[in-house]
C-alpha cells in the first residue's frame, strides 16, 4: 500500500502539468485563448492509450527487463521521458516557440500514458484480489496529492518565483516515483490462467488447422490474447448492449472535460483573479472537496447501487457547469467562487468513483489491463478533442456561452444512463463472474 501511495503520487503529477497547469502558464504569458485550446489535445495522448497498452503488457525491454522486471522496466522508462519531457519544458518559451512546447508536452503525455499502464497492471498483479480495493484507494489518495503538488504548486512557485523554477521543480519530483520503482518488487505472476489458457488453444489451433510453424503459431496466439482477446470477450458477453455501453463511457465525462480547459484561463483572465487565489480555491480546497465527493459517492453507492449514483452523478455534472454561467455573470467574488467551485469538485468526485465502481464491475479477470484501459481510453477520448476547440467557442461567443454548451453536452450521458437502468437486470446477468478466476504459475506466465 505505501508503494501504490507513491505510484500513484507519480502517476497524478505529470496530468495538469499538461493540461490546466499548462493552459494557466500559456494564458500568463500571453498565448492566444484559440491556441490554449489546440493544446488540450496533448490529453488524448491519455485516451488513446489503449492501442499500445498490449506492448507495455507483453513486450521486454532490452537490458532493463533483465534488471527489474517487465513492470518496473516500463514505469522506470516512462518516468525517464516524464522527466525529460517536464525538464524541456522549464526552459521552452511558449510565447516564441509553441510548436517546441507542443511536443515537449507531447513527450511528456505520452510518456505519463504509458506509465498509468504499466502501474494499473502492477497494481493487478502484485496483490490477490481481495487486497485491490486497499490498494486502488492508497493509489487514488497518492494520484489526488500529486494534483495539489501539480496544481497548486506549481502555482505557488510560478507566482513566487517563475514557470521555469516551477516545471524544473516538478521534473524533479518524478524522482519520488523512480525511487519507489527501484525499492519494490516486481510481481512474480503477470497474468491470470483463463487468458494463458485461451492463448495455449489459439497456439495449437495454428499449428493443426492453419499449419503454421510454430513461431507464428505463438505470435498468433500472442497477438488474440493481447489484442483481440479483450474485444472478443466484452462484446461476447454484452452483445447489442455493447454500443451502448460504450457510448456512455464516451459522452459521460464530455461534459465536465470540455468545461476543465477554459476553468484556469476563465479565472485568471476573465475574472481576474490571481495565481495565488486560483490555488487557493480550485486547488486547495477543491481538492479537499473532491475528496469529501468520492467518499460521499462511495457510500451512495453502497447504499444505493452503482448505477442509480452514476445517474446522479451525471446529473450533478451537468447541472454544475451551468453555474459558471451564473459566475461569469457577476463582478469577481472569491466566496462566489468556493461555492461554485465547491458544488462542482463535489459533484466530479461523485460522478467519477460511480463511473470507476461501474466500469470495475464489467472489467474481466482474464483481460483486466487491457480492457480497463480502452474504458479508461474511451471515457476521456471525446471529452479532450471536444475541449480543443473551446478556445474557438470563448473567442467568438464568450464565457457564459460556452460554459452552457458544456453543461448541455452532459445530457446524452444522462439519458444514456437512464438506458442502462431500464437494462439493469441483464448487465447483472452479464456481468464477468470473477470470483473463480486463478492466477497462472509463475513459471508459465511469470517471466515471459
Amino acid at each position: 500500500m505505501v508503494a501504490l501511495l507513491f505510484l500513484g503520487f507519480s502517476a497524478g503529477l505529470p496530468f495538469l502539468l499538461v493540461f490546466s497547469t499548462l493552459n494557466a502558464r500559456l494564458a500568463d504569458v500571453g498565448v492566444e485563448t484559440a491556441t490554449i485550446g489546440f493544446f488540450s489535445w496533448l490529453g488524448i495522448t491519455y485516451s488513446i492509450k489503449v492501442i499500445w497498452a498490449p506492448v507495455v503488457d507483453r513486450l521486454k525491454l532490452p537490458i532493463l527487463d533483465k534488471l527489474l522486471g517487465k513492470r518496473r522496466s516500463w514505469m522506470l522508462l516512462a518516468q525517464v521521458g516524464i522527466a525529460a519531457g517536464l525538464y524541456l519544458m522549464a526552459h521552452t518559451d511558449a510565447t516564441s516557440a509553441p510548436e517546441l512546447m507542443a511536443l515537449c508536452g507531447l513527450l511528456v503525455a505520452f510518456s505519463s500514458a504509458t506509465q498509468d499502464v504499466a502501474i494499473d497492471a502492477y497494481r493487478i498483479e502484485i496483490a490477490e484480489q481481495r487486497l485491490q480495493a486497499a490498494l486502488a484507494a492508497t493509489y487514488i489518495f497518492g494520484y489526488r496529492l500529486a494534483l495539489l503538488v501539480a496544481g497548486a504548486g506549481a502555482l505557488y512557485l510560478a507566482e513566487f518565483w517563475s514557470w521555469q523554477v516551477s516545471y524544473e521543480v516538478m521534473a524533479a519530483l518524478v524522482g519520488v516515483g523512480m525511487a519507489t520503482v527501484l525499492i519494490v518488487r516486481e510481481p512474480t505472476v503477470n497474468h491470470f490462467k483463463a487468458a494463458q489458457d485461451i492463448a495455449e488453444k489459439i497456439q495449437l489451433q495454428a499449428v493443426h488447422h492453419a499449419h503454421l510453424p510454430p513461431r507464428m503459431a505463438r505470435f498468433a496466439s500472442w497477438f488474440y490474447v493481447a489484442i483481440a482477446g479483450p474485444f472478443v470477450d466484452f462484446f461476447q458477453r454484452y452483445r447489442e448492449l455493447a454500443v451502448a455501453i460504450l457510448l456512455l463511457v464516451a459522452v459521460y465525462r464530455i461534459s465536465d472535460i470540455a468545461m476543465g480547459v477554459m476553468a484556469n484561463p476563465f479565472y485568471l483572465t476573465f475574472m481576474g483573479f490571481s495565481k495565488t487565489e486560483v490555488a487557493d480555491v480550485t486547488k486547495i480546497f477543491g481538492f479537499f472537496m473532491t475528496i469529501g465527493g468520492s467518499l460521499l459517492g462511495g457510500l451512495l453507492v453502497i447504499r444505493y447501487g452503482v448505477r442509480r449514483i452514476l445517474l446522479l452523478g451525471a446529473i450533478m455534472t451537468a447541472l454544475t457547469n451551468l453555474l459558471f454561467v451564473v459566475l461569469a455573470q457577476y463582478p469577481p467574488n472569491l466566496a462566489t467562487l468556493a461555492v461554485v467551485v465547491s458544488a462542482d469538485n463535489l459533484s466530479g468526485g461523485i460522478a467519477n468513483v460511480a463511473l470507476i465502481a461501474w466500469l470495475s464491475s464489467m472489467t474481466s479477470a482474464s483481460f483486466t489491463a487491457t480492457q480497463y484501459a480502452l474504458f479508461s481510453s474511451l471515457m476521456t477520448l471525446p471529452g479532450k478533442f471536444l475541449g480543443g476547440f473551446s478556445g474557438m467557442v470563448v473567442a467568438s461567443y464568450g464565457y457564459a456561452e460556452f460554459f452552457l454548451v458544456a453543461g448541455l453536452l452532459g445530457v446524452p450521458a444522462i439519458v444514456l444512463t437512464m438506458i442502462m437502468m431500464r437494462h439493469g437486470e441483464r448487465l447483472d446477468a452479464l456481468a464477468p463472474d470473477n470470483s473463480g478466476s486463478e492466477d497462472a504459475p509463475a513459471s508459465e506466465t511469470g517471466r515471459e
